[in-house]
């Protein structure tokens, strides 16, 4: 990236060129790329579906722009005067229509020279915004408002800033608490992407980057599911196995490394490939998280498997509950540990109790197993029915209510009997 002059608009001058251009092509085009810090190819192709007024922000493809007051009562004026007449916010003075690329810097250099602005050029409005916003809020707001990274504000805009720097380390006074939903929906976002794999594989897998980066096809495993390491062997999840089956699909059949540069087709550096998942988190609003943050979580949660599968072995089941308790977590953590624990085979749920699947009828197989007691027995009492299917007589309830609405059995009483057929 190369450095170059910065000629910030006296800003004065600059409102005076907004009065004079109240309702016109031109005033669109300066506000929207001095007080959204919009580029060209976004002011000439933003429509009226992105303007959110009732949530004041701007949406565009890859980031949410808040509206300064000002602009947002000038877009809402604009579009009630408009009247639904097109889709497009920016259109041309004379014939209504959208502008052209080339039409949008004419329009632009031509009112700013008017205005005694002559040094200052379009994109010198999207990059005072930048400024603007650096020196009121941190570099992880802006990178998500503006769509710049880190790297690039410290090279374009440091020299503008009293600190001479833009400090990206990541202060902290407490671990950080991880929005699993929040992340979740950036891996489904970036599920394509090598952030989006390196994420995967961290939170997942437990891999460092330094492995992530060296990761080799030969290393593996589609098949057997699972990834050799020089060190150890690691169990692929259904998500990461999902995720690197889509990578190699993409990938030419030569292909050594399983995250290449698109550029140069040699894996990626570690301090590339970090920067890559770090401007992941910031557009996803996860400002304050690292990969070895991430990593960490998986550490926790590996070690709080084995505290759950402990209690388990020791009183015969948990509830969400309990673990809530144990891991010192939320319900909804709770419920997606346990469910992972679930889909992996480590545990099996029976109503609102989880045991070990050796421990217990397997669900899909519990109604069969009633039915042929019941067909040898006679008759059961449901602490009878707890007994064949190991579990507690509460969990047995829902499921003999389910085979009674299904008229598979029938009630005696508080007996359970097999519902004679008609001959």
């Amino acid at each position: 990236m190369q450095s170059y002059t910065l000629n910030r608009p006296d800003g004065a001058l600059l409102c005076r060129v907004l009065e004079q251009h109240t309702n016109d092509a031109a005033g669109a085009i300066l506000r929207l790329a001095w007080m959204a810090g919009l580029m060209r190819d976004e002011i000439q192709h933003l429509t009226w579906a992105q303007v959110d007024l009732l949530g004041e922000q701007l949406l565009l493809p890859d980031r949410a722009v808040p509206l300064a007051p000002e602009l947002a009562a000038w877009l809402e004026a604009l579009r009630r005067e408009r009247n639904g007449s097109s889709e497009r916010v920016v259109l041309s003075d004379r014939d209504q229509q959208p502008l052209a690329a080339q039409s949008i810097s004419r329009l632009a250099r031509a009112a700013l020279d008017a205005g005694d602005l002559k040094a200052v050029r379009l994109i010198d409005l999207r990059h005072d915004y930048v400024l603007r916003q650096l020196e009121r809020h941190d570099w992880q707001y802006v990178s998500r408002i503006t769509g710049l990274e880190a790297a690039a504000m410290n090279v374009h805009f440091a020299a503008y800033l009293t600190e001479k720097k833009v400090s990206t380390r990541i202060r902290r006074k407490a671990a950080p608490q991880i929005d699993e939903f929040a992340l979740w929906k950036l891996l489904q976002a970036e599920q394509d992407t090598p952030a989006g794999a390196a994420l995967w594989l961290t939170w997942q897998l437990g891999l460092q980057v330094e492995e992530i980066a060296s990761l080799r096809w030969d290393q593996v495993d589609l098949q057997k599911e699972r990834l050799i390491l020089p060190d150890r062997q690691v169990r692929l999840t259904s998500g990461v196995l999902s995720i690197l089956q889509k990578l190699r699909k993409a990938a030419p059949p030569e292909a050594e490394w399983v995250l290449m540069s698109p550029r140069s087709r040699r894996p990626y550096e570690r301090t590339r490939l970090s920067k890559l998942v770090r401007a992941a988190l910031v557009q996803g609003g996860l400002d304050d998280l690292s990969l070895r943050d991430l990593r960490l979580d998986y550490d926790i949660r590996v070690g709080g498997e084995n505290q759950v599968l402990d209690v388990v072995r020791r009183q015969g089941s948990i509830t969400r509950n309990e673990v809530m308790a144990l891991l010192r977590v939320s319900k909804n953590t709770a419920y997606n540990r346990l469910r992972q624990m679930v889909a992996r085979g480590k545990l099996t749920k029976v109503g609102n109790r989880y045991y070990l699947p050796s421990t217990v009828v397997p669900p899909e197989d519990q109604e069969q197993a009633i039915l042929a007691y019941l067909s040898e027995a006679g008759f059961a009492y449901r602490q009878d029915i707890a007994r064949v299917l190991r579990i507690g007589p509460r969990q047995c309830w829902p499921i003999l209510q389910r085979m009674l609405a299904e008229h598979q059995i029938a009630k005696d009483g508080q007996k359970y009997i097999l519902l004679q057929k008609e001959a």
